[in-house]
């Protein structure tokens, strides 16, 4: 083992502090690439080997399990011991499943019980809408759960929902009036078939620790030291969780960065954060302003654009690194244009800078914007990989298989058995197993021990011989649980339920991937089983239950293959915590970022230009803002304003001039004469579409005329502009005030041009701008 003062070398003065404080909480604000990921591994490398602090007495929760088991080598290689094993490191998630499983029988669930992806808590849902005689087409199984989910994150359970009064008055203003007895039948459902769900991870662990007073005091005094990452993200019951286990030692370090905070629709707040101080009287604040990850040129755009927010701890991120290149600013007719020059650039950049396709990521706020950027990439042969598509254990033959898998460990898995029971094809028909649902749901027992009972509710000849050899397969599959690991069971079921030789033998390429497949799920679950993580601890470790909570709990982020040399197309959302070489930021125009649903108040307004900071972040060394003047959206062509954050950036931190890649030639520029003079003249582009092979229209952008900010009248409100006719006097949020000149464009997308007092003629769409009626 190293001498433990050498953990501190490299350290600057403020990472030292925030590694060395040992007892009390602690913030550490964090800034984006400050290296917290660093100071929270050698805090709690300092702590186990500077203060004998007992690696099973420090909870670390991580954003991703990727991220926890990163830490966990780290530290091991710090100390020079396998004592990192024994921490207790993970997402709320992935940690609190794993209390769950050794203490969920306290709260009536099996400690087997299934952990319920989101497909399956919607397919449970639409079951329950569907028995409850609502039409699934008005009650959205997918809005259903988000309202749902939203509730548990606010620490609102089925009895509390329905006593809500503002909880109601939503539900009937939105006509959805039934969703609090969905949400009782829905947990009902999930109780009776020994399930949790994702947000119940939560919900219940938040129920056993204050309503088992033993539970709350083990843990209390098992967590000694806390570590929280990421802490702008929580929501209230992870906020509440926390508490809780800190409250009789308070040895509770946070780590944030009040700027990133961007999931509030999920529930996440950024009061925590704002409030933490308040939480705690002795709480001492250190904050990590030193980036270590992008160049001074960036920093100047993400400090400038940041500091309009009100709501923020004040910092200012610095560097020791060069300068480097002003941000690349650049406007192009359209949005097939804009992915054009991004794979142009790419070209040219891997070129120049020899860069690796890895180092570059392509930003945008909503996955609809991808398409463009992958058909040039496509186009010009670049690999490229796309983060929030389907997940490979998202895979219909995977989640088959998994299916299997769920039922032997817990039997009372009703959508995992509706899954398997005629897969592959046994002959026990839809009529038979709505029946099977039916006596279960009837004599409240679960589907399984429905089927056990079949003669009971008139099944019988053939159908009632092929459900007992089902039955059968099953319970000798689970004998098989208590004396083999994970892949040994896994490899039985594969044998005998003939699923791996029916993929074997569909000699189609689908079928062909699908078998291919389902040995790589095998091979993952060999892997598994196989690693030293599994080799110690507690008893079980190996065993199927462990693995398919383990895989239930993946996110996106820890399915990643690194060494992948490709370029990554991801939202803005989905990038959080990562770091390129080179970045794309694409679509920064007003009502697409920032969006239109998300202007209607501050809170709003301030959480999209921090998800804007967040993207400007993650470049290292060289950054592009891009946006179109026309792009289609919901199938029609709409004409773009750029970005209101684009407004907020000094010129002298900009580059405006033309940086295209292959389209740089005497033709292309001269192409672009009129439509400059046109900018320069104000009346913008034409909005045509570039016909298939021509070349893409990449220009500078003019310096724009500052638009005099309004600020909008106290009495403020959007008015219904359907019946709108010029001559009208409107309000604008931004423009102030003005006259309607003309109304153009389609009755379903009206564009109304509006002469403004002090900022001149605007197009101004309609369905997504908000206009008073002044007369």
């Amino acid at each position: 083992m190293q001498n433990i003062e050498d953990l501190l070398k490299g350290l600057n003065e403020p990472q030292r502090e925030a590694v060395t404080h040992v007892n009390g909480p602690l913030m550490i604000v964090a800034g984006a690439g400050s290296g917290k990921t660093k100071v929270l591994t050698t805090r709690i490398a300092w702590l186990m080997g500077k203060h004998n602090v007992d690696a099973f007495n420090i909870l670390a929760l991580t954003f991703t399990n990727k991220a926890a088991a990163e830490m966990k080598e780290r530290i091991g290689r710090m100390l020079g011991s396998n004592e990192a094993r024994n921490l207790y490191v993970g997402t709320f998630h992935s940690v609190f499943a794993r209390i769950l499983r050794s203490e969920a029988e306290k709260i009536g669930y099996p400690r087997s019980f299934t952990i319920y992806d989101t497909d399956d808590s919607r397919s449970v849902l639409k079951t329950v809408i569907n028995e409850l005689n609502l039409d699934d087409k008005h009650y959205k199984p997918n809005v259903v759960h988000n309202r749902i989910s939203a509730a548990k994150n606010a620490l609102v359970g089925p009895a509390e929902y329905a006593t809500d009064y503002y909880l109601q008055q939503e539900d009937a203003r939105t006509n959805r009036p039934a969703i609090g007895m969905i949400y009782k039948a829905y947990a009902a459902r999930c109780f009776k078939n020994g399930a949790m769900d994702f947000d119940d991870l939560l919900l219940k662990m938040y129920e056993l620790l204050s309503t088992i007073p033993e539970v709350l005091h083990k843990y209390q005094h098992k967590f000694k030291y806390i570590l929280i990452d990421e802490y702008q993200d929580t929501n209230p019951v992870q906020y509440q969780i926390s508490k809780l286990l800190a409250a009789v030692h308070e040895n509770i370090c946070v780590v944030g960065d009040d700027a990133q905070s961007i999931y509030s629709f999920r529930g996440a707040t950024i009061e925590n954060i704002l409030q933490f101080q308040k939480d705690y009287d002795d709480v001492k604040v250190v904050k990590l302003e030193q980036n270590y990850r992008s160049s001074q040129s960036i920093l100047n755009v993400a400090n400038e654009v940041i500091k309009n927010n009100k709501g923020q701890i004040p910092k200012v991120l610095w560097t020791d690194n060069k300068e480097g290149e002003k941000i690349k600013l650049v406007r192009t007719m359209t949005d097939n244009d804009e992915g054009k020059f991004v794979a142009d650039s790419i070209q040219e950049q891997r070129l120049r800078n020899h860069y690796r396709n890895a180092d570059f990521a392509i930003l945008y706020r909503t996955n609809a914007q991808s398409r463009a950027f992958e058909e040039s990439l496509r186009k010009m042969g670049i690999p490229y990989r796309i983060y929030g598509g389907i997940s490979f254990y998202q895979r219909k033959e995977i989640k088959d298989f998994l299916a299997y898998l769920r039922v032997i460990v817990n039997t009372k898995d009703e959508e995992a058995l509706k899954r398997i029971i005629n897969y592959p094809v046994r002959g026990i028909g839809k009529t038979t197993i709505e029946k099977t649902v039916i006596y279960a749901n009837e004599n409240n027992i679960s589907m399984f021990d429905a089927l056990e009972q079949a003669p009971a509710f008139g099944i019988k000849g053939g159908t009632l011989e092929v459900i007992q050899n089902f039955i059968t397969m099953i319970k000798y599959f689970r004998s098989l649980l208590q004396n083999n690991d994970a892949y040994s069971v896994a490899q039985q079921i594969g044998k005998h339920t003939g699923i791996v030789k029916e993929l074997f033998n569909d000699k189609t390429t689908e079928g062909l991937a699908r078998y291919e497949n389902i040995q790589e799920l095998l091979n993952s679950i060999k892997e598994w089983t196989e690693s030293p993580a599994n080799e110690e601890g507690e008893v079980g470790d190996k065993g199927l239950g462990a693995y398919l909570q383990q895989i239930t709990l993946l996110t996106d982020a820890d399915d990643d293959k690194e060494n992948a040399d490709v370029v990554k197309l991801m939202t803005i959302h989905a990038a959080k915590g990562l770091e390129f070489g080179c970045v794309f930021v694409g679509g920064i125009e007003e009502t697409l970022f920032p969006s239109a649903m998300s202007i209607n108040t501050r809170e709003e307004l301030e959480e999209e230009r921090r998800l804007f900071y967040v993207a400007v972040t993650r470049a290292k060394e060289r950054l592009f803002l891009t946006y179109a003047n026309s792009r289609y959206r919901f199938g029609n062509l709409v004409q773009n304003e750029p970005s209101r954050f684009l407004d907020e950036l000094p010129e002298s931190f900009l580059d405006r001039t033309f940086a295209g890649g292959g389209a740089r030639n005497s033709s292309g520029l001269n192409n672009m004469g009129s439509a400059f003079q046109r900018m320069h003249r104000g009346m913008g582009p034409a909005p045509e579409r570039k016909s298939e092979g021509s070349k893409p229209s990449y220009m500078p952008v003019a310096p724009k005329q500052q638009t005099i900010n309004h600020i909008p009248s106290p009495d403020f409100a959007p008015s219904d502009t359907s019946g709108l006719q010029p001559g009208q006097k409107v309000e604008h949020q931004k423009f102030g005030f003005g006259e309607v000149i003309k109304i153009e464009g389609s009755a379903h997308n009206p564009v109304a041009t509006v002469k403004f007092e002090h900022n001149g003629e605007k197009k101004i769409m309609l369905n997504y701008a908000k206009l008073r009626i002044v007369e």
